[in-house]
Formats: C-alpha cells, sequence, structure tokens
C-alpha cells in the first residue's frame, strides 16, 4: 500500500509540542496489508469472544495481533478522507469529521423492508422482553412475533441492549408502536434508528405509530440524529395545543383507529385519555423524515402542523380543556384473522365434483357447480367449522385518572364476555391481555372490574412488579460483574439487584375497596423475561415458559469462576492484602509538595502520593463507570457514563448515555438509584452525539417526579449549544426541571470573565451581566488555530445571527457557582477538544480542607477527556491531575481509525497522561470490538487501569489502582479478539 502523505491536510500548530514523543509523533501512516510485514506485537490480546464462537488456539504474539479494520474492502483514504497532522509532526486527526462535514452524513433514503407474507402456515406468539425488569427505569417491551414480521410495542432505554442479549435480531423488526410518548416507554428509539441506519450498505428503518404526541419526539430528535437516518412516522389521535372549533361528534375520538390490516394481523389503536379531557380524532399516517431536505419544509410542515382541539363537551370534561402533551395513552388490539375449517375431499366426492381446481375455490370460500350433479356446492358443505382468530390486547393505563374513561369505551363492547350488546353471533373472544400499568393501578377495585369483563382472557401482568426485580435481566453483564466482584470488592461492590434478594415480593390475592368491601384479585401471572403466549399454531394456543432464562445466584457464579480458573482464590486474598497494606504504605509515603508536577515517568517514583490525597477519607470522593463502552450498547459495556459521587455533598453526572438510570439502579439498588438522583447537583454532556445524552430525559423526568412537592431548584445541564436545541424541543413533550448551560459559558475565559463581573458588580446586580458580556466577548481563548477566533470550529459556538445570550447565562452562573461550593468544589471547567463540532472536556477542582491537625491540603483533581484526538488543550487542563479518565476507543495497531473517527489509541491516551503528569489514568470508551477487555501494552499500565461498567473507584484507593490491574487480566486470560458480527454493527457508525 503507498504511502498516504499526499493526501493529508498539512496543519501548523506550534502548541502541540507537548506531544514530542516519538510514540505519538509521525509525519505519514502507512498500513501493511499483511500482519506478517509488521513488527513482532508486544501487546497481549486480552478480549473475549461470542458465546457462539469456539475458543480458539494460542498463536504467536505477531499472528495474533488484530488486523481487522474499518476500513477493509474499499480503504476509504482512497476516497478522499481529509485529515490533518501538524507541520511539526505530531498527532493527526479528520479535521472535516470535527467540522461537522462528514461524508457520512449525507442523506439517504432509508428503505423499509419489503415482507412476503404468509397468512396459511404461520408460527405467531406474543412475547415479554423484560427491560426494565430488574431496575425499573423503564417500561417492558413487548414483541409480536410473525415468521416474516415482526412488531414490537414501546421502546423505552436498554431495549437495543436487551436485543443483543437475547440475540433477537434489530434488522427483523418492521414496526415499533408506542403506548405512551415518554422517555419511560420511548428513551430507547433514538440509539435504535441510529443502529439501523448504519445497517447493510444503505441502511434500514422502520414504522414508528404513536399518539400525536409523537412530534415533539420527532422534532427534538432532529437536534442529533444525522441527515444519514430517516424514519417513517404515523401519528394518530388527537393533536395538542392549538384551540378550534368544536367537533360534533366527539365519540368518533374512542372509536378503534386501524393502523395494521394486512394478511396476517389486524393492528388497532384506542385512546385512552385522563378523566377531564375530551376531543377529536386526526390520524396522519404519511411517512416523515427527520430533515427537510427530505421533503421540503413544507411536507413537513403539513405532516407536523399543530391541529386543532375543540373545547369539551360532556358532563365529565372541563370546557375547553386542553390535551396536555403526554397525557394520551394507547391500547393496542391485534387481531389475526380466522383460521378457515379443514377442507373435507370425501363430502366433495359425495357432492359430485372431481379432484381439480374446484377444490380450491371452495377453499378460498367461493361456490362451485357440482360435475356429476345438477346443484351448486357451497364451502360450508365440504369445509369443517372456522376457528376465530385469537385476539390480543396491549393496555398501557398509566393512572387511575384513566379509568374513568377505559370502563366507558362502546369500542370494547365487542371483545366482553357475555354482555348484553355482544350478540353471540359476533363476539370476539380475547385470549392475552397483556396489562403495562403499573401494579398501584391494575389492583385497584375499578381496574379489577374491567379485567374480569374478558372472562377467560389471560391476564399477563406487565407493568412494573417488584417480584421480577431479583433477577438480572443482563445475565452476561451481571455475570461478570459477580466475577469481578469476587475478585476485588472494593473496586465492584456487589450490584444492586442482588441486595433485594431477601424482599417479599408475593402479591396480593385480594383488595379491599373504599366501601370496605373486599374484593378478589382478577386471575393473573406475572410477566417473566421471554414469557410467551402462543397464538399460532392453533393447538399450541397459550402460555409457554420454555423460553425463560434460568436464574443464576452469585454463588453458583462464583463456583463455576473457581472451578475455571483456580488460581483465582489466591488472586483474591491477594488483591484483599493491598487495603491491609494501604495504611501501612501511606505511612510510608511521602507526599508530593503542592508546587510540584509529575512529568517524566511518574510511576519510577512509587513513594510519591499527592498532597491532596493526604488524610482522604472514604467519604471524600468516589468515581462510579456507569458505562465504558462506545457507540452503541453492548452484552458486556454499556455506553459512557460516569458518576461523580460526593456522598453527603451530592454527586454529577459526566455524559449521560442511553440506560444510565438502569446502570445506577444495577450499582445502586432501586431505592438506592433514587437516592442518587435526588442528590445530583449537576450533569454536564461532552458533545452532541447520541451515546453521550440519550439517557439525560429519563434521568431529569425522575427528578422531577422524586422531588415532586419538595422545594428544589432546577437541575443544571452544561452541554454543547445542539443539546440545548434538543432539551428545548422535548421539554413540550415533558417538563424536565432544569436550566441549561453551554459549555462555551463554563470555559476558562468565560469563567473568569464572569468571575471579574460578579466581583465588581456585586452590589450592583442588575449591571452584571451586561459586565458580564462586554468582558467575555473582548475576551479571546487562547487555543490552537483549530478554534481560533474566525475557524469553522469557533463559528459552531458563535455563529452570525445566534449570539450567546449572556443575561440567560449569568444568572445560571451564579447559581452554578453555589451549587459547585454546596457540593465542595472549587471549580468546574470545559475546554475544547478534537472529535467534532462542540465537543468538551471537563475539569472537576475540588476546594482545599482542613484536616485534623488545621494543615490546609489542596483538592483533588478530576479531568474527563470525553471523544477526542490527544491535543493540547486536553494536555494542558489535565496537568497535575489526580485521575483523568480519557477514552481509549482503539487498540494501538488501529490509528488509521482512530484519526479517521477522531478518537485515542491505549497508547495515546496513556502518553497524554504521562505528559499531562497525571498521578492515575483511567481508560474508558471502548470499542465494542472489544466486548470484554481490550487490547493494551502492560509495559505503559504502571499508573493506568481498564475501567469496567459498574466499578467504582474510591479516592482512598487511588494508590492501589494499577496494582489491581494484572489481577483482573487473570479472569480474562483465554480470551481472543473477536467481533460480535451478528451482535455489533459496523464501527462506520461509532460516534
Amino acid at each position: 500500500m503507498p504511502q498516504l502523505t499526499s493526501l493529508r491536510l498539512l496543519y501548523t500548530s506550534p502548541i502541540l509540542s507537548p506531544l514530542k514523543s516519538p510514540f505519538l509523533s509521525f509525519s505519514t501512516i502507512s498500513k501493511s496489508k499483511s500482519p506478517l510485514l509488521n513488527p513482532p506485537s508486544f501487546f497481549t490480546v486480552l478480549s473475549s469472544s461470542s458465546g457462539r464462537h469456539p475458543k480458539l488456539p494460542r498463536h504467536p504474539q505477531h499472528l495474533r495481533r488484530r488486523n481487522s479494520s474499518s476500513f477493509r474492502g474499499t480503504n476509504r483514504r482512497d476516497k478522499g478522507m481529509p485529515t490533518e497532522e501538524t507541520e511539526s509532526g505530531s498527532v493527526g486527526f479528520n479535521k472535516r469529521r470535527a467540522e461537522g462535514r462528514d461524508k457520512n452524513d449525507k442523506p439517504r433514503n432509508l428503505q423499509l423492508k419489503a415482507r412476503k407474507l404468509n397468512p396459511v402456515n404461520t408460527i405467531c406468539y406474543v412475547q415479554i422482553l423484560g427491560t426494565g425488569m430488574d431496575t425499573q427505569d423503564t417500561s417492558s417491551s413487548v414483541l409480536l412475533f410473525f415468521d416474516k414480521q415482526r412488531f414490537i410495542f414501546n421502546a423505552g432505554e436498554g431495549l437495543q441492549r436487551f436485543c443483543t442479549e437475547h440475540k433477537i435480531k434489530l434488522s427483523k423488526i418492521d414496526h415499533i408502536f408506542l403506548s405512551r410518548v415518554c422517555s419511560e416507554t420511548a428513551g430507547g428509539l433514538p440509539g435504535l434508528l441510529l443502529t439501523l441506519a448504519g445497517m447493510g450498505d444503505e441502511g434500514m428503518s422502520v414504522n414508528i405509530w404513536g399518539p400525536s404526541d409523537l412530534k415533539y419526539l420527532v422534532d427534538a430528535m432532529k437536534s442529533f440524529i444525522p441527515n444519514a437516518a430517516m424514519i417513517h412516522t404515523h401519528s394518530f389521535g388527537q393533536a395538542p395545543g392549538s384551540n378550534g372549533a368544536p367537533v360534533p361528534d366527539l365519540k368518533k375520538f374512542s372509536d378503534p383507529i386501524v393502523l395494521v390490516d394486512d394478511e396476517v394481523v389486524k393492528i388497532s389503536a384506542i385512546l385512552l385519555r385522563p378523566s377531564c379531557l375530551k376531543g377529536s380524532e386526526t390520524v396522519t399516517e404519511e411517512p416523515n423524515t427527520l430533515y427537510p431536505s427530505e421533503v421540503g419544509v413544507e411536507g413537513r410542515k403539513n405532516h407536523l402542523q399543530e391541529q386543532t382541539l375543540p373545547h369539551s363537551a360532556g358532563e365529565d370534561s372541563q370546557a375547553g380543556a386542553m390535551v396536555k402533551p403526554g397525557d394520551i395513552s394507547v391500547i393496542y388490539v391485534c387481531e389475526l384473522p380466522e383460521i378457515k375449517g379443514r377442507f373435507d375431499p370425501q363430502k366433495a366426492v359425495a357432492l359430485g365434483l372431481r379432484a381439480g381446481p374446484k377444490y380450491r375455490e371452495l377453499q378460498l370460500g367461493k361456490s362451485v357447480m357440482s360435475d356429476r350433479k345438477n346443484n351448486m356446492v357451497h364451502p360450508s358443505d365440504v369445509m369443517g367449522p372456522s376457528i376465530p382468530g385469537p385476539i390480543v390486547l396491549l393496555v398501557d393505563c398509566p393512572t387511575e385518572s384513566y379509568l374513568q374513561d377505559l370502563l366507558s369505551l362502546e369500542s370494547f363492547s365487542s371483545y366482553y364476555a357475555g354482555s348484553s350488546s355482544n350478540p353471540l353471533e359476533s363476539a370476539k373472544t380475547v385470549n392475552c391481555v397483556i396489562h403495562l400499568s403499573p401494579a398501584s393501578v391494575v389492583r385497584s377495585p375499578n381496574y379489577q372490574v374491567w379485567m374480569k369483563r374478558f372472562d377467560a382472557a389471560q391476564h399477563i401482568m406487565a407493568g412494573h412488579e417488584m417480584k421480577n426485580v431479583e433477577f438480572p435481566i443482563l445475565k452476561s453483564s451481571a455475570r461478570i460483574a459477580a466475577r469481578l466482584n469476587y475478585l476485588c470488592p472494593q473496586f465492584f461492590p456487589a450490584p444492586g439487584f442482588w441486595s433485594l434478594r431477601h424482599l417479599n415480593h408475593s402479591i396480593p390475592e385480594s383488595i379491599a375497596s373504599s366501601e370496605g368491601s373486599v374484593t378478589k384479585l382478577c386471575e393473573s401471572v406475572g410477566a417473566e423475561n421471554l414469557l410467551k403466549f402462543h397464538l399460532r399454531p392453533y393447538a399450541q394456543l397459550g402460555l409457554d415458559r420454555s423460553g425463560i432464562p434460568s436464574s443464576s445466584s452469585p454463588s453458583e457464579i462464583i463456583d463455576e469462576l473457581i472451578s475455571e480458573i483456580p488460581e483465582v482464590v489466591d488472586a483474591a486474598q491477594e488483591v484483599g492484602q493491598f487495603w491491609n497494606d494501604i495504611g501501612e504504605a501511606q505511612r510510608e509515603i511521602a507526599p508530593m509538595h503542592d508546587d510540584k508536577v509529575m512529568i517524566e515517568e511518574p510511576w519510577l517514583n512509587l513513594n510519591t502520593l499527592p498532597g491532596c490525597l493526604e488524610d482522604i477519607t472514604r467519604e471524600d470522593m468516589e468515581i462510579v463507570l456507569l458505562g465504558t463502552g462506545s457507540s452503541q450498547p453492548s452484552k458486556y459495556r454499556n455506553v459512557t457514563s460516569i458518576y461523580i459521587n460526593l456522598f453527603s455533598k451530592g454527586s454529577l453526572l459526566l455524559d449521560c448515555g442511553e440506560g444510565t438510570l438502569g446502570q445506577l439502579k444495577r450499582r445502586y439498588s432501586v431505592e438506592g438509584a433514587d437516592n442518587a438522583v435526588r442528590g445530583l447537583r449537576c450533569i454536564w454532556i461532552s458533545h452532541i452525539h447520541a451515546d453521550h445524552h440519550a439517557g439525560l430525559a429519563r434521568i431529569l423526568t425522575l427528578r422531577r417526579d422524586l422531588l415532586n412537592g419538595v422545594p428544589h431548584e432546577p437541575l443544571i445541564v452544561i452541554g454543547p449549544r445542539q443539546l440545548k436545541r434538543y432539551l428545548d424541543a422535548y421539554q413540550k413533550l415533558e417538563d424536565l426541571d432544569m436550566q441549561f448551560l453551554e459549555c462555551w459559558h463554563t470555559s476558562e475565559v468565560s469563567l473568569d470573565a464572569f468571575e471579574c463581573s460578579f466581583e465588581t458588580n456585586k452590589e450592583h446586580s442588575s449591571e452584571s451581566s451586561a459586565s458580564f458580556e462586554g468582558k467575555n466577548d473582548t475576551n479571546t481563548v487562547k487555543l490552537t488555530k483549530l478554534f481560533a477566533k474566525g475557524s469553522r470550529m469557533q463559528s459552531y459556538w458563535k455563529r452570525p445571527g445566534s449570539p450567546v445570550d449572556h443575561s440567560v447565562a449569568f444568572p445560571i452562573l451564579k447559581n452554578l457557582k453555589k451549587v459547585l461550593s454546596e457540593a465542595g468544589l472549587e471549580a468546574l471547567i470545559s475546554f475544547p477538544v478534537v472529535h467534532c463540532p462542540q465537543a468538551f472536556g471537563v475539569v472537576l477542582k475540588a476546594a482545599e480542607r482542613i484536616n485534623g491537625v488545621g494543615k490546609v491540603i489542596p483538592g483533588w483533581k478530576i479531568v474527563y477527556s470525553g471523544d477526542t484526538r490527544p491535543c493540547p488543550e486536553l494536555i494542558e487542563a489535565a496537568r497535575g491531575a489526580t485521575v483523568l479518565i480519557h477514552e481509549a476507543t482503539f487498540e494501538e495497531g488501529m490509528v488509521d481509525e482512530a484519526i479517521a473517527k477522531n478518537h485515542s489509541t491505549t497508547n495515546e491516551a496513556i502518553e497524554v497522561g504521562n505528559s499531562a503528569g497525571a498521578y492515575r489514568i483511567i481508560l474508558t470508551h471502548f470499542s465494542q470490538r472489544y466486548p470484554k477487555i481490550p487490547v493494551f501494552d502492560d509495559a505503559h499500565m504502571h499508573k493506568t487501569c481498564i475501567a469496567f461498567d459498574l466499578m467504582s473507584i474510591n479516592a482512598a484507593d487511588l494508590p492501589v489502582l494499577p496494582k489491581v490491574l494484572p489481577y483482573l487480566k487473570l479472569l480474562f486470560r483465554d480470551e481472543m479478539t473477536v467481533e460480535e458480527l451478528d451482535d455489533v454493527i459496523s464501527e462506520g457508525l461509532a460516534s
């Protein structure tokens, strides 16, 4: 392969001098097609294989080196992918991607899949997808399965990870239906759409159905889903928000709305509203794109235009009441066609018919003339009795305020058993009712009365039920967590769901009504993960528990571990000894002077402890890695989120990928996670890619609910400007109870201007914001040319026509200053990094403290890189950091991929930490090509550790951190690096 120098654009920056290490410096990049032409690798391959792949025999190190690449096939550099590198020969990066001009973001027309249906010999069942069952962070999903079609009802956070765990192929999904439009039921949609858009050469899409509130979610997702992603949305029901003239036929609103009607199934929607809300119905079923470039601005406006809402009419309504976004809930009715009776050829012969085409005509329901007799033969003469098609209801009644509407729905009368308005000849038998309603609603007397109207139907309770908490739904990651906990419980505490096994989860058999009478609960079964109810073949109609995963206790997992790796018993004892020795070791270690910065190979002097760790307690600070993967969640690693636990002083979140709430509940238990969310002081988001913020709305709405009725301040969210557009649009759907601050307002220059204005105008508050604005405009951020004033990157945060609103920022900055002070923090400082437009890293600096003898101890310093290439801003920000948390998406041998995606390799991340003199380096954000543990070089890990999901690092344990890594490798000693090709999409979608 020829040298690639001619394809690079040269970019000069003298500030990159801190990276003048031979390790990171290069002026050309070449790549051999054969690994045999490369020097032998000194890496240890320490990744796992999927359970589907047999363990491979060991090979020489240079043969075990990964040679797979996202560039295999056609090399993208040959297509002219522009990269930049410094004139002095330092690191390169993809400038077009950094500026938001990546070719991969060009619009594509993602096609819907065409299925050839088979209504006769079909297999069909409904299945509970147990998302949220163990953590109660989201609504369970339900799969309606046909051999040629798949339908999913609700797509809460974690759906994509659940499907990967249980080998449910996302490419087979045709339709997604939402019972409500909120973070609980739709939090997994953005990640799911991005994954589908990256599948195959052209990408895939699905139909998404929901009540008219769906428009708000679509509008919000436009802020971060790229042009390459297109969805086909279908909204139905009355549209919220506008005043309009009354519509006389209010009954039409309650009629079933047919959404899908083909050879194999008919799916209808019946809308529920709180008792005070009534209105009219509007159906919109045209495909919709996320960007006007797909259908034109006018077309998009016509699809998403605000509909009129009539004034209410009825004694149970309030005149002029408006349906607020999120108020509408949906009951879905799934009806399969009847099964025709068996054709009896003997009867046909007796009626004078010869075998041939007329047999087929009769089976299709047509009458024919007898061949031997002068009479007509009708289908009923030769066909056995038909079998009615099975019917399934999915009911989401979120609160008791919806019960009045549920009980009064006339459209359900034909489904009730023994109803006077339901003649026997027109009766429809409901076979299964899946209740997505919460337990508090299901057990209410009125709801029980409604359930009993369905007579023999099988009721499956799939709402939030405590009985399912004790069984981890994601067994692969739970197994890894239990093994890590056995080896090193100090860094890997027992997951929260194990602590709930002792609770009594029994369901009462009866309930007391408000009148004092006792009502026996309707017979039902609790939903279990992967529980099925078969609909076809008819002979199998009913429940099927064969697919329910077996539960594993921690003791069983540990017994398996000890049997597999007997040495782990001694290893666990040796690891535990580190903490027994830590007190003695700290007495021997001399603290550093405050003005001393570790620069060259700091591990050469292991008896040097940063002054900030002197006399530190276990109640000062803890870093919890909630998610350590990149791009999309996998079986073993969730997407990025870091929880900074300040104990009694509160907490912060650095990034908040999809499933963050679920990870908090796995770490702290259901109740413990609620306390953690209540104590949040601030959430900081590094950039607009979905894997770093898709879990934000769920966290914010839970905090709002937990603090409802309690005096509190809105939570401060700090992020890039694009995130504000998303949150502003989303808040039309749900109140997020937050204040937004752009990352640039927390840059060092902006904060200096704020402090100056704050001190100058303490007694003239009305002049403060104006003074802040003037000082902030006159200060120029001293950065490389990439971020300099007038550059394309700088223009993204200060475009003409969209000035920074300093008058809004100033009071929020004042509030942030107060919040940080209460949390024991001196500063939160954002700085730009090289990844995409408005990508940032962050510095957290703790305030000084005074120990027991009156000595002033400097505060610790945590630096988080976000997603980035190595850059001087990061090195300068991390100077003398206590902990540097750095992304390490790729292994050292994949520098080309790291440059193309503007990510870092493991060795580059370590070199940044060494150049900055960081005391400890934590590597995270690993590509999903490394399912369990990434590839890294032992020779560079003396002050570094690899992050795992739910890893908890207390500040008091930082001296021990690197010592544990060799023992962690023991757990994965026989694992090989493989790609989970069926579970992880192409790295072309990597963030």
